[in-house]
């Protein structure tokens, strides 16, 4: 059941990223600041939250505009319950951000990801629920850890 960010919703984001092995603790730290972001009343982040049976948080997705742009968004975290993977949380968190852009007009949902082994099931997610890659960028990150960028088209 999709629900609004809540305050109550802090602590349980901050374990599930900490579960989650492919974020490093700063990747958590910028989550996290995200959450607060919202959380205090601020714009630029948007949430969508997926609760199972009593309150459990199964994942939730992050996006917002990107800057200068006319009707791009950036998909900024979609974070899912280990034991909830290949459930189908995150093919329901991503129909939502989807549907809350179309409403708003947006053209392109674009999702940054990192091409290294540890993301090989990140990437095949998008690849079947229909996301193109539109570049890779070579050590992006690290010699080594390349940027992978998803869109649709929406």
């Amino acid at each position: 059941m999709h629900v609004p960010l809540r305050p109550a919703h802090r602590a349980l984001v901050s374990r599930l990223l900490e579960r989650t092995p492919e974020f490093r603790p700063d990747e958590v730290d910028v989550a996290l600041e995200l959450v607060d972001d919202a959380l205090a009343g601020g714009t630029d982040y948007r949430f969508v939250v997926d609760e199972g049976a009593e309150g459990a948080l199964l994942g939730y997705a992050c996006f917002g505009a990107t800057p200068m742009t006319e009707g791009t968004f950036d998909l900024y975290w979609i974070v899912v319950e280990p034991a909830s993977k290949r459930g189908g949380v995150g093919r329901r968190l991503l129909e939502r951000v989807e549907a809350e852009l179309r409403r708003d007009g947006a053209r392109l949902l674009r999702v940054e990801t990192e091409g290294g082994e540890a993301y090989a099931a990140t990437r095949g997610f998008y690849q079947r629920v229909g996301y193109e890659v539109l570049a890779t960028i070579r050590d992006f990150y690290a010699v080594g850890r390349d940027l992978v960028i998803f869109g649709r088209y929406l």
